[in-house]
């Protein structure tokens, strides 16, 4: 019908809330349901509509929405994507339209105020299970902290706001609200592993973290513009999966390990939830001798996985084999998008500290 072709010749939702005004892909159109007392459902192409809900479409649309809905969001706040965990996605329309946090500011409290405390599931570093923990985030402090008994003084660990990394992985974790925190501990990845039965706990902490980030690095680098500052609050890893490798001599068999890149950190792990790597690697830019060549050097044994990579640094290679060719151009690429990207002055530090290590 006519109002169709009007409002989608960009777009092409095929799903819109006749009670708000909107048009939505069919993934968020469920998550819409989930609100039926404020955001009811149509399928553009398949419901019958009234004239009257047509005129009310047409007399809004996205962009008149987005005003009404999104007058106030805050600049840390992570706005998703159709490419983030279903999590994010439902809380940010839950926030928009339920709680219309981004019209009040008093809302926005729980993740704006500098300070958070509340307890949280986290997994055991060597038994796996899951245990209620106490967690702090301090603002002021410029850390963010857990305590291993409700009532203990001291903390188990204290992990310092300008390492923080938080990214939701609900797939490896094994629940819808998994997050996983990283900081450095004597310049070397932890993980934790934390989740809240509570959707809107979880996502508040996330931003809670992303806003201490925010306001440490509008002050750790005065004058850098907000958008700079903004891609550096948190990050997703740039791939994860499992490869084969071999030792610095390649003499020794490969072994099947899980490998994370976390910028320009390779990682790989015995167990994707492992608390620490088993090793590390610095991966620079072309300009400083690293490159990534498809398949391994001749009369190389011990692997099983047929498809090679060969990653070249100033000081040796890295061997590793991946089950398919798929997994193989896979990695490849996300090496070359770190490889061809040049280095920034505070990563030669990170390389020179990598250089050394025992």
């Amino acid at each position: 019908f006519s109002l169709t072709r009007h409002k989608l010749t960009i777009l092409y939702p095929e799903w819109a809330s006749y009670t708000l005004g909107v048009f939505v892909c069919h993934s968020c159109s469920g998550l819409h349901r989930n609100i039926a007392q404020i955001s009811k459902v149509k399928s553009i192409l398949l419901d019958p509509w009234s004239s009257s809900e047509l005129e009310f479409m047409d007399s809004l649309g996205n962009n008149a929405c987005k005003a009404k809905y999104e007058q106030i969001v805050p600049a840390f706040y992570y706005c998703p994507t159709q490419k983030d965990c279903m999590l994010l996605r439902d809380q940010w329309i839950r926030a928009k339209y339920e709680r219309k946090e981004f019209v009040c500011v008093e809302r926005q409290e729980p993740y704006s105020a500098g300070y958070r405390e509340g307890f949280l599931w986290k997994r055991g570093r060597d038994n796996g299970q899951y245990l209620s923990r106490k967690f702090i985030l301090s603002e002021r402090e410029g850390v963010l902290k857990y305590f291993n008994k409700h009532d203990a003084r001291e903390p188990k660990a204290i992990m310092k706001i300008n390492t923080v990394n938080a990214t939701f992985q609900p797939t490896k974790i094994g629940t819808a609200h998994g997050l996983q925190i990283t900081y450095l501990k004597d310049n070397s990845t932890r993980n934790i592993f934390v989740y809240h039965e509570d959707g809107k706990e979880m996502v508040d902490w996330f931003n809670a973290i992303r806003a201490a980030r925010f306001h440490y690095l509008q002050v750790a680098f005065p004058g850098t513009p907000n958008s700079e500052l903004l891609s550096k609050l948190s990050r997703n890893y740039i791939k994860e999966g499992y490869m084969e490798k071999t030792g610095p001599k390649h003499t020794e068999g490969f072994k099947k390990r899980w490998f994370t890149m976390d910028d320009r950190r390779l990682m790989y792990f015995k167990d994707p939830l492992d608390a620490y790597a088993r090793g590390e690697v610095f991966i620079g830019s072309k300009e400083n001798s690293y490159t990534v060549l498809p398949g391994l050097p001749p009369n190389i044994q011990g692997y099983h996985w047929l498809f090679g990579i060969t990653i070249v640094t100033p000081d040796r290679k890295f061997l590793f084999a991946c089950e398919t060719e798929e997994d193989q151009k896979d990695w490849i690429a996300a090496f070359q998008t770190v490889i061809s990207r040049p280095m920034m002055p505070q990563e030669y530090a990170v390389e020179a500290y990598f250089k050394h290590k025992p």
